[in-house]
């Protein structure tokens, strides 16, 4: 696909993505014509095989779509992240058959990993999973499922069938018999993303739906899925980052203080602050590159930059935008301006797991030389 991802990414936003996002946000409606603009684009299947029809592309590409679609809506951006996520583990592991549908922009997949009752803890699944007559029961409670009931196909975890280890992982299709949504959602930010808790109740798949080998679910979680989670979460606060520096200096460079004549940006309080939020906003970005790179090189360090970069970017971006609601005062705490909006959805990386704190710990883990995960867990 090249480069020309690029151009077709901003094509998208601009006439799709961007003027729906006010609504999206408002109504908390899925934002189904940017992921169709999106499919129709041929980014929906960027990171796919050219073996299969796909464009080929990674994880630096990715980024990319992924922090300009958030600079735009983080709604429709974090429904794409999840979708490029769910395809790392399928084109890892999945069948010819759906690869290609991915790769044709006919397929979105999504993650199926929280659990009610696990505490974030995605790693130490609750669900159950168990053999008979054929096929896979697959008995779960989902606790956040990004596109619920508007995904193709669900990267999902449970409990193995037979083998030991944590964690057995299968591309349940949505048309599966005893898969439904339980839920709504009305909460702070990403509010079209269609975050909704979901049931497996007596949902049955065939044995070929698993991903990987049983019980090898949590080894491809971490070595697979878990990097390409990280790193676009780190993109999508960046480019939350990067909105909110853009709204700040439109309002700054805009509004004048009659009684002084001039601007607020000639103000060098305000500068002083705006420049915390470029320096901020400049690091981070840093960051993730030099992350893309550990990744790309197999650099030593790849493994801590990886653990490190969704927990480093995304309190970058609470702060930014937090600073942003200071640096334009009243303005900004009026919808037009489109920064209460950042600034909410930049606050559910904390909590998405792995959250923040569980992120470093397991960097505190990694640099202490200990195992990621207890005994017990692991």
């Amino acid at each position: 696909m090249g480069s020309s991802y690029r151009d077709a990414v901003d094509q998208v936003v601009s006439e799709v993505v961007a003027p729906q996002a006010p609504e999206i946000d408002r109504n908390g409606t899925f934002p189904r014509a940017g992921i169709d603009a999106l499919a129709q684009a041929g980014l929906l299947g960027l990171v796919s095989a050219t073996e299969v029809g796909g464009g080929g592309e990674g994880m630096r590409a990715a980024a990319e779509v992924i922090e300009r679609l958030a600079a735009a809506c983080g709604s429709t951006a974090m429904v794409a992240l999840m979708h490029y996520t769910a395809v790392a583990g399928i084109e890892a592991h999945g069948a010819a058959p759906v690869r290609r549908e991915v790769a044709g922009g006919r397929h979105l997949s999504t993650l199926a990993f929280s659990e009610a009752g696990s505490r974030s803890h995605f790693w130490a699944p609750m669900s159950s999973a168990s053999s008979s007559n054929g096929v896979v029961r697959l008995d779960a409670r989902k606790s956040w499922v990004t596109a619920a009931g508007e995904a193709d196909s669900y990267v999902w975890s449970s409990r193995p069938v037979a083998a030991e280890g944590p964690m057995t992982l299968w591309l349940v299709p949505a048309g599966a018999e005893g898969i439904r949504v339980t839920g709504g959602f009305d909460g702070l930010g990403l509010r079209g993303n269609g975050s909704f808790p979901m049931v497996g109740d007596g949902l049955t798949v065939p044995p070929e739906a698993m991903l990987g080998a049983d019980g090898s679910g949590l080894d491809i979680a971490l070595g697979v899925i878990l990097p390409w989670f990280l790193v676009l979460n780190a993109a999508f606060s960046l480019g939350l980052m990067e909105a909110a520096v853009a709204d700040t200096v439109g309002h700054l460079t805009a509004t004048r203080l009659d009684h002084l004549g001039k601007t607020l940006a000639e103000q060098p309080l305000t500068r002083v602050e705006f420049a915390r939020m470029r320096l901020e906003t400049d690091t981070a970005r840093a960051f993730l590159l030099d992350t893309l790179t550990a990744i790309e090189t197999g650099r030593e360090d790849a493994t801590l930059r990886v653990l490190e970069i969704k927990a480093a970017v995304g309190e970058s971006a609470i702060t930014v935008t937090d600073r942003a609601m200071k640096v334009c005062g009243g303005a900004a705490f009026r919808k037009e301006l489109g920064l209460e909006r950042r600034f909410r959805d930049a606050r559910a990386a904390r909590v998405m797991a792995p959250t923040s704190d569980a992120l470093l710990d397991f960097v505190g883990r990694v640099s202490c030389g200990m195992p990621l995960f207890d005994e017990a867990t692991a």
